[in-house]
């Protein structure tokens, strides 16, 4: 077995979380409060280091007044914390989300829309272009609810489902396999590096 103790302390942790298997027990709580916790420090480390030094503490010292206002815009995200003043979060929310509407609707306009419509297109020469051309204007007519889904309509949009329905189940299978991945990287894990039962 392993002499190292961070490598004991990595496969008690291991075997924490895999205790939740059987059923939800104070090992796996502990462990899962150990993660939550440690990954806000880690965060807040970060943010403190790459953000608010370069930032906000920098700037001030340079006497660059103006980073006084996103300053407190940002700390107005704090008062939901105090319910007197919690309607405060209101601005800085709004402000967030009017400045990325504008920066990411055109980005995704340009980037998803526009350039999948052009590759639908451009791919109809091959028999997986086709299908995939197909499979585009079915899934529209399905969500296309401004008519009842009767006789041809409803037909297609039949056909629709089909593909999204194979939409799903390649995205669970993904998610499936990327999760045994990880459960067979922590069994090397325990079983090469901590027990050394396998080489």
């Amino acid at each position: 077995m392993s002499t190292n103790l961070w490598v004991w302390a990595a496969a008690f942790l291991t075997l924490c979380v895999l205790t939740f298997l059987y059923k939800d027990n104070p090992f796996f709580k502990f462990a899962e409060h150990l993660l939550v916790g440690v990954s806000l420090g880690y965060i807040i480390s970060i943010y403190y280091h790459n953000s608010f030094i370069p930032m906000v503490w920098e700037p001030l010292l340079n006497k660059e007044f103006i980073i006084i206002i996103p300053t407190l815009l940002g700390l107005l995200s704090f008062s939901v914390m105090v319910p007197k003043y919690s309607w405060f979060v209101r601005y800085p929310i709004a402000f967030t989300i009017g400045v990325w509407s504008g920066i990411s609707i055109p980005r995704n306009f340009q980037g998803l829309i526009f350039e999948q419509v052009q590759g639908t297109l451009i791919t109809t020469l091959t028999v997986s272009g086709i299908i995939m051309v197909i499979g585009v204007i079915t899934t529209v007519v399905y969500f296309y609810f401004s008519a009842e889904h009767k006789g041809a309509i409803g037909g297609v949009a039949r056909i629709g489902i089909w593909f999204i329905m194979l939409a799903f189940g390649a995205g669970f299978g993904y998610t499936v396999m990327a999760r045994v991945s990880l459960l067979i990287g922590r069994m090397q894990f325990l079983l090469h590096d901590w027990l050394r039962i396998i080489r």
